[in-house]
Formats: structure tokens, sequence, C-alpha cells
């Protein structure tokens, strides 16, 4: 299965969440999202959005110049995760 890209290099904390998330709405269960990043705060809050959803993190790749996550899509409904902590200054993973 080729998996759906999400590129969101240049984009800060919280964007890359916000809109892992939004894409992981769109997809069925078991398709893959292959999603692209440089924010460095991404390597906790992806995987941390990605346990909250009941998703999987199938590969986690980490280079100089950006992170590469591959999530694959389970039975559980997004809408079922408690994402309101993302977007919220202070709250949630990553919050600094």
């Amino acid at each position: 299965m080729i998996p759906t890209k999400l590129d969101l290099t240049g984009l800060k904390c919280p964007l890359p969440a916000l809109r892992t998330a939004k894409a992981l709405k769109a997809l069925s269960p078991g398709d893959m999202l292959e999603v692209h990043c440089t924010d460095p705060l991404s390597v906790i809050d992806i995987p941390s959005l990605v346990h909250e959803t009941g998703d999987k993190v199938e590969i986690a790749e980490r280079t100089e110049r950006r992170i590469v996550f591959l999530i694959e899509k389970t039975n559980r409904p997004i809408e079922d995760a408690n994402l309101s902590s993302f977007g919220r200054p202070g709250n949630g993973p990553g919050s600094r």
C-alpha cells in the first residue's frame, strides 16, 4: 500500500500535530500516512498524538534535516481521542 504523504516541513509546534490529526481523520482503517517534519518537537508531539488516537507509528526516522513518521490508521475513530490539549499554550505534549 502506498502511503498518503503529508509534508509539514517548516511548520512549528503545534501545527505538525494538528495537521497530522486532521489527515488521520480523513483516512480509512489500514491506510498509511507518511509525515515529514522539521520541528524538533514533533518527535514528542506526533508519537503522543498517535498514542492518543490509538493508531500505530510504524517507522520514525530522524535525519539531520527532517523527521519522518509512518503511521498506520487503525479502526478507532479520531473523534474518540482526546485532542483538546493540542494547540493550547502550556498544555499537551511538547508544551514549552
